[in-house]
């Protein structure tokens, strides 16, 4: 997996990192619906939430560290 970034989609980052659904869900942002990804990226899911820039980019940090640690 490329390193993860706020652009990309959250079908992408679901497939190729499906850990990532509980850490969004955690953080109170919606990754599922119907069983499906939701449309658009994780910077745009993330300020549907109001969470900030700052807040945004911690995100990334994290989940690029998780992909780390899971890598096999």
């Amino acid at each position: 997996m490329d390193k993860i970034t706020t652009g990309i989609t959250i079908e992408e980052l679901v497939t190729e990192l499906p850990a990532s659904v509980n850490y969004l869900m955690e953080k109170g942002i919606k990754c599922i619906a119907c069983g499906e990804p939701i449309w658009g990226t994780l910077n745009d899911a993330a300020k549907e939430k109001g969470f900030l820039e700052d807040e945004i980019t911690g995100f990334v940090s994290d989940l690029n560290r998780m992909a780390e640690e899971l890598k096999p």
